[in-house]
């Protein structure tokens, strides 16, 4: 399965839990794009002890197998610059993902 994840809230329990979920996916063998959309370009921003979000992503980058994706004008205000866990993305590969994934979920 193709599964597409959009990340928009700076939560940490919900993008810990959208992390959760994309790993265990990936352990499936399913293919997993995450596409961050306004505050959720600041996930990172409140990962804890308690919500390890870092953790998380770590190891969902190590798999080799997912992707990460962020919309560059919503990292424009909040002036944030692109990196390996929230690369310069934007609506066309929104788009993109929607269109060809099985199934998308919002977080």
């Amino acid at each position: 399965m193709k599964l597409a994840i959009i990340l928009s809230t700076n939560n940490a329990e919900t993008n810990w839990n959208a992390f959760r979920l994309s790993n265990l996916a990936l352990k499936n063998g399913d293919n997993v794009s995450i596409f961050l959309l306004g505050e959720g370009v600041e996930y990172l921003k409140f990962s804890n002890e308690k919500f390890d979000i870092q953790k998380q992503v770590d190891m969902f980058l190590e798999s080799g197998k997912g992707e990460i994706l962020a919309c560059e004008t919503c990292m424009v205000l909040r002036h944030q610059e692109g990196n390996k866990t929230c690369p310069v993305s934007g609506m066309k590969e929104l788009y993109g993902l929607v269109k060809d994934c099985d199934r998308v979920l919002t977080f």
